[in-house]
């Protein structure tokens, strides 16, 4: 497991960043690992049952197979019908995900400790939109690539702190939106969307965050996101510092 010391990471960012040693790749274009490390989201408004039926598909762009997230069961929008969450759960972690958008308007969603989303979502400049901490940080928009092309998140995210139970250190991210640092050591509030969007969803109305770890969660609704190259590298990160 990796460390942060000093608050300094020194790590490459941007799309097509290969997956250091210390790394492991949770979807690498295939099939296999799809299944392998990827379930279904069991909340309360779970409508898909498994095998996964996210689609494989061709990379529109470079050689190779990508997720695509249109699962037909998150039709019209409902979020938390058909989202996918890794089977291993993290608290301190260094991600990379790569995402292209195909259509004006598509969503999708990346949340951390399928807590916390950082929005997938053309044409937002809203604090709900685009690359934004959702409902807590302005969006990025200005680095994103646009329709048709890859975009990257490289993110360090620190967990939150629990002491006899109670929260004493929210969670924190820093954040590379296509190597470009769009938030540096962003506190996070509270989980976002009622129950149907995560862990702690419906407790005190999202702001009741146990101390649990939870997995990368890739949400569906409805439309052609789709997603490659996705790598973890889990972290201790002692003091409450993720830039890098």
């Amino acid at each position: 497991m990796a460390t942060i010391i000093g608050g300094t990471l020194h790590a490459q960012v941007g799309v097509g960043v290969k997956a250091p040693k210390s790394a492991e790749v949770y979807f690498d274009g295939s099939r296999k690992m799809l299944d392998e490390k990827w379930t279904y989201w069991k909340g309360p408004r779970l409508a898909a049952t498994l095998p996964i039926k996210w689609f494989i598909v061709n990379d529109p762009v470079d050689k190779g197979t990508v997720l695509n997230t249109n699962d037909p069961a998150a039709a019209g929008g409902k979020y938390g019908a058909a989202d996918i969450v890794t089977k291993d759960q993290f608290r301190d972690f260094r991600l990379h995900i790569e995402f292209l958008i195909q259509k004006k308007g598509g969503n999708s969603g990346v949340y951390l400790q399928n807590r916390y989303e950082i929005q997938v979502l053309d044409g937002d400049t809203t604090s709900h939109g685009m690359a934004a901490v959702i409902n807590e940080t302005p969006s990025p928009y200005f680095a994103y690539n646009g329709i048709g092309k890859w975009n990257a998140y490289d993110i360090v995210f620190r967990a939150a702190r629990f002491k006899e139970g109670k929260l004493v250190e929210k969670a924190m991210l820093t954040m590379y939106f296509n190597g470009k640092k769009v938030h540096k050591n962003q506190h996070i509030n509270q989980v976002w969307g009622g129950p149907n969007s995560g862990i702690d969803g419906g407790n005190d109305g999202g702001k009741g965050i146990t101390d649990v770890p939870g997995g990368l969660k890739l949400q569906a609704e409805g439309h052609d996101v789709l997603y490659r190259n996705i790598w973890i590298q889990k972290m201790n990160i002692p003091k409450s510092n993720t830039d890098f």
